[in-house]
């Protein structure tokens, strides 16, 4: 029983050299209930699985002799120039993390220049955020019951000073989460999500067997509709992407109503357990989008050679969630660097060994196919 968290580390050791060196680290620095919080997934875990294997599967075809001189992986994104193609992902409640929170995730975004999306659930309020960064900064958003608080979020971020809305569309409710029932996980006394605290938050109660749990109670009154999204991309002059979507169907509807981004997400796994990886997703959603949008990826991404992979198949950058958690969980700012570091570094020499100068050159060529 993980009851006394150790401290958070003031130096790497050597024997971190790769992402999921982290993980042990991080995780005796967690309770027990905030481990399960921010490292489980829904239901029997599957799709958390199968996001990192669906990487494992994939295999690259290196490259001889190839002409590197002035290469690099510089990109503009939404109107930023970005020196790399990744993006810190939304993550509820960093204070289960770190004691700073996101405020320490922020220092550590804005020493290593990588753009930060920050969640509605955020445990620090999104203007002390936006004071504290150094980097770009996005918002992630949930559609509120009521149009008027989520106008509210939006103008608080617009004046704020964020660079684009990131709307979650794949969590109209939340998903069956068995490992955190089974940590009995609650917020300590002192977190919370400051962004909401003068927005009602509707209240589910157990059903009683023989009674529906959502059907007939009003919850799914208000869930999120296509019509939101337009009335949202409406109500914002900011780049509005979307996150949540693996439907190809789903991508085209998401453009027509205004979406200037795409991610590609099932949100980690924790919301529909069973669901396919977001990069066996990715392909179908890229052909029909057409490069219409940028599309971005998230969901087991542990390596750089992983972001190589995802933009062979048609992603513009990659966003990293329980990396950058495990990182801030284990060493604060400084790990949140590491992370991010090695990333890009690991991305650089995967690119070279590939024979690819710039992320231009990354196609589905640097994918091995069997002869």
């Amino acid at each position: 029983m993980n009851t006394a968290p150790l401290a958070p580390l003031t130096q790497i050791p050597p024997q971190i050299a790769a992402i999921a060196d982290y993980e042990s680290y991080a995780r005796e620095r967690m309770t027990d209930s905030a481990w399960a919080y921010l490292s489980g997934g829904a239901a029997d875990e599957l799709t958390l699985r199968e996001n990192r294997d669906a990487f494992d599967r994939l295999r690259l075809q290196n490259r001889v002799l190839a002409d590197l001189k002035g290469g690099g992986t510089k990109l503009n994104l939404f109107g930023l120039q970005l020196d790399y193609p990744i993006v810190l992902a939304p993550v509820a409640y960093h204070r289960l993390a770190h004691p700073q929170g996101e405020l320490a995730s922020v220092l550590g975004a804005s020493a290593i220049k990588v753009p930060m999306v920050v969640s509605t659930q955020a445990s620090i309020g999104l203007e002390d955020i936006a004071q504290a960064a150094q980097t770009p900064l996005w918002f992630q958003l949930y559609l509120q019951a009521e149009r008027s608080h989520t106008l509210s979020l939006v103008r608080r971020a617009e004046a704020a000073g964020y660079r684009a809305i990131v709307l979650t569309l794949d969590a109209p409710v939340n998903g069956v989460r068995n490992r955190e029932q089974r940590a009995s996980f609650q917020l300590p006394p002192g977190i919370d999500a400051p962004n909401l605290r003068d927005i009602p938050s509707p209240s589910l109660p157990p059903a009683r067997a023989g009674e529906s749990a959502l059907f007939g109670k009003g919850v799914l009154d208000t869930a999120p509709t296509w019509d939101d999204l337009a009335w949202l991309r409406a109500s914002t002059r900011l780049p509005l992407i979307v996150k949540g979507i693996t439907s190809p169907l789903d991508a085209l509807q998401a453009i027509e109503h205004g979406a200037d981004g795409i991610v590609v997400s099932n949100h980690g796994g924790r919301v529909l357990d069973g669901q396919p990886a977001t990069i066996d997703a990715l392909p179908a959603v890229t052909a029909a989008v057409a490069g219409r949008v940028p599309l971005l990826l998230d969901g087991g991404i542990r390596r750089g050679t992983d972001i190589l992979k995802a933009l062979a198949l048609g992603a513009t950058a990659v966003l990293i969630g329980r990396p950058y958690v495990y990182g801030l969980a284990a060493a604060g700012p400084v790990g949140v660097v590491h992370v991010v570091h090695m990333l890009r570094t690991e991305l650089e020499i995967a690119m070279a060994l590939t024979g690819c100068k710039t992320l231009a050159d990354i196609t589905p060529s640097v994918l091995w196919q069997r002869g």
